[in-house]
């Protein structure tokens, strides 16, 4: 079976544009009210207990990933008993995992005090609180998540983005009226846990309705079982990379900083991972289409696609960049005032670090369509340990902009220089990874350029906060992309983003129609 790769993956990226845009807009509001009505230190131990839980989450070892991979070979090939037999694998281990990320956490709540430096509210008992996030993770993985499966395999994206927007605004309307209601942290709180069982719930309905042909049953053959076992085994590793990433800095920042210093570095991250998250929708809504085209296309021509795949998300990123320099500060100051702003020297950092968040992501999703975990396991153990080595001396000696420079180096050396490799050992083989690194080198320059020019001429409007800030959108929104044109208007893969646009915008209108 082929997938319709290409329109699959347009109806994906519209409709998780959207559901990324509401967890974007939805945060800035709920955070903003929380601080005024509580204070920051409900961020930080929100933040700190959400980073703790994200690395309990490791025991799922990327489970998931594997047994989606696993299915892209049955269902190009039309096998609907190897599928149900993957799926009833898939239900036994989630079930397997929720218990013991259940256990974990409760053997974490003895030590969960060493991890909180400064003062703790007065209406809060951690070790309640922390309960309430751990029996969310819970009901995440006991309850029907094996189901999402084949939604993502089949390149359904978008009916998981759409179930989870709805779901989401729900929460977030919930949370804000009965915040201000009670002003009170744990009512706030339980709303995750409900909601989190309703979409559970949901999903499971629409796959049973969509797909009634595939249930949990059957066993999967021995040489399947090794497979997912090989590359379960790199995927644990492999997502202890991309886990702990930011889980380390607030880890590290709350013992040396403190919780107050958490919520500072979180309202910036957030502004930075909710870019990251949603230019990932696009690479998200292409894997299960790439993994196709890995089982039925050449070498040499996913490569020619990656590449142009490429230069539109470099080019996207770059864009993206230019706007958080030139907006962050303002944003922040209107949105938080100026008593939580960082230095301007840590927003450079925080572009740097979201530009190297970028470079690699559409080499990522062909190395995973690809299947390529556990070449990559060693890469992923570097990657952690120079992480927390580095943040731990750097942390201790530079505070946080020690922390921040430990994972841009993490990350660009070991991430993108040794990750890249992987790929053109494993995959690519035979085209020279050079051509690769030499394209990224040129767009990063091209981005430092426009970057450069595009806050000078910001620079130069001084007004009120709010008026400043509306004008330097409107340059951010014409300049970067007037100089991207011109830099690249004889480029061969500009031509191709043209008529991808044109194919999104007319998908666009038959959607609404």
């Amino acid at each position: 079976m082929r997938l319709d790769r290409k329109n699959r993956a347009i109806k994906n990226i519209i409709y998780g544009v959207i559901n990324k845009i509401l967890t974007i807009v939805i945060p800035f509001v709920t955070r903003t009210i929380l601080i005024n009505i509580l204070g920051s230190e409900y961020l930080g131990l929100n933040s700190l207990f959400t980073s703790i839980l994200q690395i309990l989450n490791l025991s799922e070892l990327g489970i998931s990933s594997a047994i989606v991979y696993a299915m892209y070979k049955p269902i190009a090939e039309n096998d609907k008993n190897k599928i149900c037999a993957l799926l009833n694998l898939y239900k036994k281990l989630y079930r397997i995992i929720g218990i013991a990320v259940l256990l974990m956490g409760l053997v974490l709540i003895l030590f969960l005090d060493k991890f909180i430096t400064g003062n703790i509210p007065d209406d809060i008992n951690i070790y309640l609180l922390f309960m309430i996030y751990l029996v969310n993770t819970f009901i995440t993985y006991v309850l029907f998540a094996y189901k999402n499966s084949l939604l993502i395999a089949f390149q359904r994206n978008d009916v998981v983005s759409n179930v989870n927007s709805v779901l989401y605004i729900i929460q977030s309307v919930l949370q804000i009226g009965l915040l201000l209601i009670f002003k009170n942290y744990y009512i706030y709180i339980m709303m995750m846990p409900i909601i989190t069982l309703v979409n559970n719930i949901v999903i499971a309905i629409i796959v049973k309705h969509k797909y009634p042909e595939y249930i949990a049953e059957g066993e999967v053959d021995k040489e399947t079982k090794k497979d997912i076992k090989k590359k379960v085994s790199g995927l644990f590793v492999y997502r202890i990379c991309s886990t702990t990433r930011n889980s380390l800095s607030s880890i590290f920042i709350s013992a040396f900083l403190g919780l107050n210093m958490v919520a500072i570095y979180n309202n910036y991250f957030l502004i930075l991972n909710s870019l990251y998250t949603l230019l990932c929708v696009i690479t998200n809504s292409m894997t299960s289409g790439i993994g196709n085209s890995i089982v039925l296309d050449s070498v040499d021509k996913n490569y020619n696609d990656m590449n142009k795949l490429n230069y539109i998300y470099m080019l996207i990123s770059g864009w993206c960049s230019c706007c958080l320099l030139c907006l962050y500060q303002p944003f922040m100051e209107l949105w938080m005032g100026k008593e939580n702003l960082l230095p301007f020297s840590c927003v450079i950092l925080f572009v740097i670090y979201f530009y190297s968040l970028q470079i690699g992501n559409v080499r990522a999703a062909y190395s995973d369509a690809a299947g390529l975990w556990w070449e990559s396991r060693y890469r992923a153990v570097i990657e952690v340990i120079s992480n927390i080595v580095l943040s731990f001396i750097l942390g201790k000696f530079f505070g946080i902009y020690g922390i921040i420079l430990a994972t841009l180096i993490s990350i660009l050396v070991i991430n993108f220089g040794y990750g890249s490799l992987i790929i053109f050992k494993y995959y690519f083989k035979g085209i020279k990874a050079q051509e690769y690194y030499i394209y990224h080198f040129k767009y990063a320059i091209i981005t430092i350029i426009v970057c450069c020019i595009t806050y000078f001429i910001c620079s130069l409007i001084k007004t009120n906060l709010f008026l400043e800030l509306t004008l330097k959108i409107l340059i951010c929104m014409l300049i970067p992309l007037m100089l991207y044109y011109i830099i690249y208007r004889r480029n061969p893969y500009l031509k191709y983003t043209k008529y991808l646009i044109k194919d999104i915008k007319d998908k666009n209108i038959h959607i609404k129609n």
